[in-house]
Order: structure tokens, then sequence, then C-alpha cells
């Protein structure tokens, strides 16, 4: 049996992926950080075919130029399919996650990813043992799968000192996802008087940041993302793609750097 084992593991080979220190290998239909063009009157038609087709309302115009809230794209691609001219286009970018919820605001002046920032003495202290316990406020799963598969051997999380835990009291950051909706408000407030300081809390996915496809002012359930918590980072996406998750957690900590 074991020599078997040993057959198999040699057959496998080393499967874990080297990221950061190679870029990762993406799926062919990934949609990373958008790209927008200036906008000038030849273009005020397609981009309100733009604005129209955005389910969540990210395309809005801001002053007189185009921008693209990330915290609230869902990554579907209508908006480019109704910009032939590439008015609204998304690369193959996968370096989303921010410190700052203004910078997930995409205008035709963006060039660069968005900014990462932690306290150094927050990264001297969670730098080489960072655990995370993961909280579902009214998630659909998709971002919880995309967290879970961290885990496994192709990412292999543990590698950076980061693991999720069962429990907030053993946590270092409450990693959020759902759209936390009323009725979740008190247990996540309970989870985070659960967990020792000081902590950090991360907001994973539209709908953790803005509410994503849930959002309504006039919702009576208020599925409009964290709105008490202080964020440490947001990272977008529905889902969030997993090398986008890991590419947060290690600029966080100051293992990549930008």
């Amino acid at each position: 049996m074991m020599l078997n084992l040993l057959l198999e593991r040699l057959r496998q080979k080393y499967r874990t992926h080297p990221y950061p220190a190679q870029p990762p290998v993406l799926p062919e239909r990934f949609r990373g950080r958008p790209e927008l063009r200036a906008l000038d009157d030849a273009l005020i038609k397609e981009w309100e075919h733009c604005e129209k087709a955005c389910p969540t309302g990210a395309l809005a115009l801001r002053g007189n130029q185009p921008g693209l809230d990330m915290g609230k794209c869902l990554f579907c691609g209508l908006c480019e399919r109704e910009s032939p001219s590439g008015l609204v286009r998304f690369t193959r970018d996968w370096r989303l996650a921010s410190s700052y919820r203004e910078d997930l605001v995409v205008t035709p002046l963006t060039v660069s990813p968005p900014r990462v920032d932690l306290a150094p003495e927050l990264r001297a202290l969670f730098v080489r043992s960072f655990r995370l316990r993961q909280v579902t406020a009214g998630g659909c799963g998709a971002c919880e799968a995309d967290l879970n598969v961290l885990a496994t051997l192709v990412f292999d999380l543990d590698r950076f000192g980061i693991s999720f835990v069962a429990s907030p009291r053993h946590a270092d950051a409450l990693v959020v996802t759902g759209p936390n909706a009323r009725n979740m408000q008190t247990a996540l407030d309970k989870v985070d008087a659960a967990t020792p300081d000081p902590h950090l809390v991360l907001a994973v996915g539209a709908c953790a940041i803005s509410g994503g496809i849930f959002r309504s002012e006039a919702n009576p359930h208020k599925a409009n993302g964290i709105t008490r918590q202080e964020v440490a980072l947001y990272i977008p996406g529905c889902p969030s793609h997993p090398y986008t998750n890991l590419d947060g957690f290690l600029r966080l900590l100051g293992v990549v750097k930008l």
C-alpha cells in the first residue's frame, strides 16, 4: 500500500503552482480589472447602452467621464458586449483587491491596480501566522467555494502561514461573504465581538462590498454589504477568483508588492 502511494505521488508530480514567483494560470474566459476609454460625443450612445446593460448600477458618469465601480461589478461582461469600440474592456489582470473603497472605482485615468495597505505593526504581527474565520452573511456559496479552494494543493494557502480556522476566537481576521442582510447583522456582530483584538475584517465578493445583485436602497432587509465594521481589505468579484483572493491576502501582509 505504501509503495503504491509513493508511486502515485511520483506520477502526479508537483502540482502546487509557484505563484507569486510566476504569474497565475487563468482560465480563457477570465475577466479581470476593467479598463475604460475617455468619453467623447461619438461614444455617448454607446456608454448609455453600457449603463443600461449593467444589472447592478456599477457604471456611472463621474463628472463628464465614465466610471466603473468594481465593488458593485459582477464581471458578467454585459457592458463589454455593448461596447464594440472598446469603451469598456476587461483585462486579464487578477489584482483587484484594495484597502480603500474609493480605489475600486475605475476611470479612464486608472493605470495601476488598487492600493493595499496595512499598518506596519499589524503586518509584523500577522505575516508569519494569519488565521481567517470565514463568515457567510447570506452568501450564495460561490465566493465561499472559491475561498475554500485555496486550501487545495494547487494553491496551498498554508505555505504562506495563512489558514482558515473553525472558531472566531482563534482568528486574526473575519472574511465576510454575502450581502449581509438585516437578519444576519446580529450574528455578524457577535462573531466580530468574539474575535480577539487586534483583528481585521475582509469583505470578499460584490455582495459583501455593496450588496451586489441583491443591492436595493428600498429593500427592507438592507442587503447592501458590510456597513458597520471597519474593512481592511475589499476583494471584488462575483465570485472573486482564487488568485484574486490570494493576491489580496499576500499584498495585505506585504508578501507581494507591486
